[in-house]
């Protein structure tokens, strides 16, 4: 999980990319802090990087394939 010490610095956002799971070697939309929804691995990425390959870190076959989803965004201004 994300973690942060000033909360004044985040806002909460109800864009659809929050929502969206990504499979591995996607281009990454927006630049942020991606989390994979099985089992709670996180990185960070620049905006048009693409996400980690499937052998970035492994799961056992019960837990499904890897899927990101965009956990925080950074605002660029």
């Amino acid at each position: 999980m994300a973690l942060y010490k000033h909360g004044h610095h985040l806002t909460q956002s109800h864009h659809e990319a929050f929502d969206t799971p990504l499979t591995p070697g996607t281009l990454a939309a927006y630049p942020g802090v991606y989390r994979c929804i099985v089992c709670g691995d996180e990185i960070g990425i620049a905006k048009g990087h693409a996400l980690p390959p499937q052998n970035h870190h492994q799961h056992a076959v019960s837990q499904g394939p890897i899927r990101w989803q965009l956990t925080v965004c950074a605002v660029q201004r």
